[in-house]
């Protein structure tokens, strides 16, 4: 290995552990979100360690063909350190600040997406709904009202031929209108049930 490769490993390396500083700090900023669950935990911590030591692997790689050497180690946590003494907290105030621009971001488009599409799907699903409902009572209401018409001078007939009837057929009458009554108490039900739905 030729001394100008040896630098540029040492250059790079030193790099290399300064960005591992600034990914575990940008991690380690994100770990409470799922400190929660443990499976998730474990899964996301070794994920994280394996994907960065491929990365500095791969940096190694393009630099001196992947050799590994004592030094190499040693300019790594050297950048790692120069980060922690200087530019941590520089760069906890710079994320803190990408963090609130794209956290307003999102609100911001949550708030349109939510005032341009889902409140106005909302109001339409919610007035189709209502004249539902409403093209179902007006059509109850008709009908009921279609056959109280129908039936009046019915009613009336019946109720002059009901004095000629013998007792036993009234009593049997008299079950049947129990029953109609039940319907009717029934339909009227469904139709306040609708008329308040409709509100």
């Amino acid at each position: 290995m030729t001394l100008s490769v040896q630098f540029l490993t040492l250059i790079a390396m030193v790099s290399s552990g300064f960005y591992l500083g600034i990914i575990q700090e940008t991690f380690r900023r994100f770990t409470p979100y799922w400190k929660n669950s443990k499976l998730l935990t474990y899964f996301l911590e070794i994920s994280f360690w394996l994907t960065q030591t491929a990365i500095i692997f791969y940096v190694l790689f393009l630099v001196n063909a992947g050799e590994i050497r004592l030094y190499v180690f040693l300019a790594c946590l050297l950048g790692f350190s120069i980060y922690q003494v200087f530019a941590k907290t520089i760069y906890r105030r710079i994320l803190e600040g990408i963090i609130k621009v794209l956290t307003a971001i999102y609100r911001f488009f949550r708030n349109v997406i939510h005032a341009v599409i889902i409140t106005p799907i909302t109001w339409i699903i919610r007035l189709f709904v209502r004249l539902i409902l409403l093209i179902i009572t007006l059509l109850v209401t008709i009908v009921f009202f279609i056959l109280r018409v129908v039936f009046t001078p019915f009613r009336w007939i019946g109720k002059g031929i009901y004095y000629f009837l013998p007792d036993s057929f009234k009593n049997f009458l008299h079950k049947i209108a129990g029953f109609y009554s039940t319907i009717k108490n029934i339909c009227y039900k469904w139709v306040k049930y609708l008329k308040f739905k409709r509100r």
